[in-house]
């Protein structure tokens, strides 16, 4: 291995990322790999255990990079849960269309395989919920008692389910730099939990409306 070619996270990212751009698929395997790019294959167990570990620490590594940034404008009082949960998830999904081609490829085509590559990411997004407080978003301000004590564990459920759709819906987006995916999050995130007031059900009849004229307008 070359004295200046020190192998670290960051590194084995970029290699990997433009090995599957360029090849349409992963390295057949880690020492043909670490061969090819000049480093030895134990330095990559440094980090990694395999391709796919890498995969889903990349998306770790986005959201996490999301927070960070996001916190710049976060820190600040008068920012609502709310806002600071949109403010990382535009952010993240900023990072996301930068790394669209890396990405789609990651994910996949179906349902599963994403599921299967976003669940550490899903540990991740948990944590970061749990630092969020509910107490003033609206949405649960409004809401009858029973819901509104409703156990911390199902919000982040629910508020990942939300993320999921979120990303599923941007893998299919077609519109210029993929607007109706910020529509979509925008409309949705209210809709992570099941109120029954009005508040929520008119958004639901909102978004409604916005996913039957995305899911069935021609031309």
């Amino acid at each position: 291995m070359k004295k200046d070619n020190q192998i670290t996270e960051e590194k084995i990212f970029e290699l990997y990322s433009d090995y599957i751009l360029n090849h349409g698929e992963k390295p057949k395997n880690i020492y043909r790999f670490a061969k090819d790019n000049e480093f030895e294959e134990k330095d990559f167990y440094n980090y990694f255990s395999s391709f796919e570990q890498v995969e889903k620490q990349m998306f770790v590594n986005l959201f996490v990079k999301s927070v960070e940034l996001a916190a710049e404008v976060n820190d600040a009082e008068e920012i609502a849960s709310k806002e600071k949960l949109l403010n990382v998830y535009y952010i993240f999904f900023e990072n996301l269309t930068i790394n669209r081609s890396l990405v789609l490829m990651i994910l996949g085509k179906t349902k599963m395989e994403s599921a299967k590559n976003l669940n550490q990411l899903k540990t991740v997004h948990r944590e970061y919920i749990k630092t969020l407080d509910f107490a003033d978003w609206e949405i649960i301000r409004k809401a009858k008692d029973d819901i509104r004590n409703a156990h911390q564990k199902a919000r982040e459920e629910a508020l990942w389910l939300h993320l999921v759709s979120a990303i599923e819906f941007w893998k299919k987006d077609t519109s210029p730099a993929f607007e109706k995916t910020d529509i979509f999050i925008e409309k949705t995130i209210d809709t992570g939990f099941e109120l029954m007031d009005n508040e929520p059900l008119r958004k639901l009849a909102d978004l409604g409306k916005f996913l039957f004229k995305e899911t069935f307008k021609k031309n």
